[in-house]
């Protein structure tokens, strides 16, 4: 008789396709398999959490434990207070004589399955490698140097070729151009028409975990109004849903943003790929289908590619290059704790206040709101980047250790010292203008620099400017922008400090103890 073998599935680990399991049912059969998905409460509680994004964690679990029990496979669902005591319990119930498991993408839980996990745990343990991501089938830069930089676009077009995606027969990019970001920053029209984003109405597994929640009192936000999909199945719908209504326009209006529209022609799926409801090849070669069909112009098909295979793809591999270290990164040597109004969206800078307001209420507001305004005003304000980054890992329902330090951290804060990001993206007041309509229903003034209608971006981003002035002049992508301090007296540079500092040291520092953020 073969001997019992216990399958450990993360929680972001949700794939149809587990390799652990696949590996045990091929090695032992499948009635000598136990699955065990462990909802640990020191990990489910590290930070308070968006609420919506407790529920689609735990509810997305048990869907799939559900699943998996309907395919004849025998699972355990535990609530423990750490992976470990829940591993150990289940353990010691079903007398298994090996644990399987599939690699973490995030830093904590990798190092203790590859460190400690077998003596801990007193079993013998197969860590398999993480299927969840291109880049461990394909690494365009498998042997990195310490130190050197790497542009995404570089590793980007190794994706492309290797995959197959926009590429011709003769091994070219269609069209001749490997990126057509120059053609995907237009504003959205007054009068234009935004198609809604499907609903998923919860089942009684997700309203079960919503009561679950909202007793247990803890984190940000609410569960009021989840209607995210939970399934595989339901975040195919979903994707299917982009396809057919927001894909052609995706491309043209990617950068845009709206006070009152928040995903736009944005897909709103990074969840689902995070947690392995949906695989990021099948959907990129599906967008490609739909341009090859004539269906969505290239730019909208190469810019989504580029986000999944190219961008998220990227910052997994930052990650992994940089932890630990990158936690602590802080190369513009930035100390400023977040101000209040990350935590309610009370403030009188309309950009800010209609893109925090939605996040506390849904979780999510789309990548250029979360870089070129909450990045950018982190970055002009020199707050704190670790403090930063766990604000986001709080707020978003797509955060996961592994997007969110590169994303922030590397590229958004460029505090790595441009390991991800070859240049800080910071812009004043009239980005915002150009990009959103957030302007006209402010109280500050986008063209003004100075004096008290002044929007803070500006004076915030001479004064950047001026603070870091010789780091960002050798810069090559930075020169222009700091040239233009040449035209800027000595007269101005004292009043534009002057004003930034007013404003700085009018934020209300916000304490950030995770019980009273909770409240």
């Amino acid at each position: 008789m073969a001997d019992r073998v216990s399958v450990w599935i993360l929680a972001d680990q949700l794939r149809t396709d587990h390799p652990a399991l696949r590996t045990a049912i091929e090695q032992g059969g499948q009635g000598q398999v136990r699955v065990v998905l462990v909802e640990s409460q020191a990990w489910e509680r590290r930070l308070p959490f968006h609420r919506k994004r407790q529920v689609l964690h735990r509810s997305a679990g048990r869907h799939v434990a559900e699943g998996l029990k309907e395919q004849g496979v025998a699972v355990e669902v535990i609530a423990a207070k750490t992976s470990k005591d829940g591993l150990a319990r289940h353990l010691k119930r079903h007398r298994s004589a090996r644990l399987l498991t599939m690699a973490a993408a995030d830093h904590g839980p990798r190092a203790w399955q590859l460190g400690t996990m077998a003596e801990d745990l007193g079993i013998e343990v197969e860590v398999l490698p993480n299927s969840m991501f291109l880049v461990g089938r394909y690494n365009p830069i498998p042997d990195p140097e310490p130190g050197r930089r790497y542009v995404m676009e570089t590793f980007y077009r190794g994706m492309r070729k290797h995959f197959g995606l926009l590429i011709e027969p003769d091994g070219k990019p269609t069209s001749g151009r490997w990126n057509l970001d120059a053609e995907n920053r237009k504003r959205l029209p007054k009068r234009m028409a935004i198609p809604p984003v499907p609903r998923f109405e919860p089942d009684a597994i997700t309203r079960s975990v919503m009561k679950e929640v909202e007793d247990e009192g803890f984190g940000v936000g609410s569960v009021e109004g989840f209607a995210l999909p939970v399934t595989h199945d339901e975040a195919q719908a979903a994707f299917d849903d982009f396809l057919r209504h927001r894909l052609e326009s995706f491309g043209p209006y990617e950068d845009a943003m709206s006070r009152t529209e928040g995903v736009l022609f944005h897909s709103l799926l990074s969840p689902q790929m995070n947690l392995g409801l949906l695989d990021p090849l099948a959907m990129a070669q599906a967008v490609e289908a739909e341009y090859r069909a004539g269906r969505v112009p290239l730019n909208s098909a190469e810019g989504f590619i580029r986000q999944v295979i190219g961008w998220r793809e990227f910052m997994l591999w930052q990650y992994h290059r940089q932890m630990p270290a990158l936690r602590q990164a802080n190369s513009w040597k930035a100390e400023r704790p977040l101000p209040r109004f990350f935590w309610d969206g009370q403030t009188e800078l309309a950009c800010l206040h209609a893109v925090i307001g939605r996040l506390i209420d849904s979780g999510y507001t789309h990548h250029i709101e979360r870089l070129m305004i909450l990045c950018n005003f982190a970055t002009l304000a020199g707050i704190n980047p670790e403090a930063v980054a766990d604000w986001f890992l709080t707020f978003y329902v797509d955060s996961h250790d592994w997007v969110v330090l590169p994303n922030v951290i590397g590229m958004g804060l460029n505090a790595d010292d441009g390991l991800t990001a070859t240049k800080p993206y910071i812009a004043s007041a009239s980005y915002i203008n150009r990009m959103s309509d957030f302007c006209g229903d402010c109280s500050y003034r986008p063209d003004r620099r100075l004096g008290p209608e002044a929007c803070p971006f500006n004076a915030l981003y001479w004064n950047f400017l001026i603070a870091h002035e010789a780091t960002l002049r050798a810069n090559p992508r930075l020169g222009p922008a700091v040239l233009g301090l040449k035209r800027v007296d000595d007269a101005e540079r004292d009043r534009i400090q002057a004003q930034a500092s007013e404003f700085l040291g009018s934020l209300e520092p916000y304490a950030s103890d995770h019980g009273e953020a909770a409240r």
